[in-house]
């Protein structure tokens, strides 16, 4: 299909789970906001301060006060990677939803290929990474972990590590994603998989960390990582539990077209132009 008759969605939400990222928080909304105005008028920006104990929060308000299609959530206290990406999933309103970390390892500006991408016959792009900007031991680390999981669970994508994803909102109106922790990319992307959507993927580019410090990669995180691991592939592969629902269409109903059913998130906090008084929930 040649990029003049394609069909692009309408509405983009971009958000970032963001944890101790004070550093680099306000050039990453920045970027998005300049690059998804670029791509659409509908847009929106959302931030998920997942508990963090440096300025991040700070950092995130003011970028909300800044630019009024910038929403930030904060959770009081850490939740873990799975739950910041689950709470954006669930907070986003808008047909597409593009996704990176808030850490600048990744060019947000770079979600304008993803986009392109986003065609009628595809429903979620997944980037991989051109070359991987880590230290060595990290480099050695992902590569098993790469080879492992496609291995084990039956992959196709290059780079399931890869958190630089753009996807329908629909996805979510069948695929349930239950983990807090990191091993909740590997469960979304088997479960998206095995759902039967569509996948497109491509190459982005990676960057060294300029602020902070990785939160997986110490001893103890990746032992636990690789329990979690285990106990996913017996719940998803042994056990066959995709927990995702039937096809809507194959019923003869319409997926529906509102927000995803949102759980209680009575500890987190929204900001921005259209969130509620402080103290309210995102529910």
């Amino acid at each position: 299909m040649s990029p003049s008759s394609r069909t692009r969605p309408v509405g983009l939400s971009v958000f970032f789970p963001a944890y101790n990222d004070s550093g680099t928080i306000a050039s990453m909304v920045i970027a998005a906001v300049r690059t998804a105005g670029r791509l659409t008028p509908d847009f929106e920006v959302l931030v998920i301060d997942d508990g963090s104990t440096d300025t991040t929060a700070e950092v995130a308000d003011e970028m909300a006060r800044l630019y009024p299609q910038v929403r930030v959530i904060h959770h009081s206290r850490n939740r873990g990677y799975g739950g910041a990406l689950k709470t954006g999933f669930s907070a986003a309103t808008k047909e597409v939803i593009f996704y990176t970390d808030g850490d600048a390892q990744y060019d947000a500006r770079e979600m304008a290929r993803l986009w392109e991408k986003m065609t009628d016959e595809v429903d979620l792009v997944n980037g991989y990474k051109i070359s991987r900007s880590d230290p060595l031991h990290r480099r050695v680390v992902g590569r098993i972990y790469h080879h492992l999981v496609r291995l084990f669970f039956g992959l196709k994508v290059r780079d399931v590590d890869c958190d630089f994803r753009m996807m329908r909102r629909s996805i979510f109106d069948r695929v349930q994603l239950e983990k807090a922790s990191g091993v909740i990319c590997l469960e979304m992307m088997k479960k998206i998989q095995d759902a039967g959507f569509r996948i497109a993927e491509v190459p982005v580019h990676h960057y060294h960390r300029a602020y902070g410090k990785s939160q997986f990669f110490n001893f103890a995180r990746v032992g636990r990582t690789a329990v979690d691991v285990l106990k996913l592939w017996w719940e998803l592969v042994v056990g066959r539990d995709r927990t995702y629902l039937p096809d809507p269409a194959a019923r003869g109903a319409r997926p529906s077209s509102g927000p995803p059913p949102r759980g209680t998130a009575d500890d987190s906090v929204p900001t921005g132009p259209d969130a509620a008084s402080p103290g309210a929930g995102t529910s």
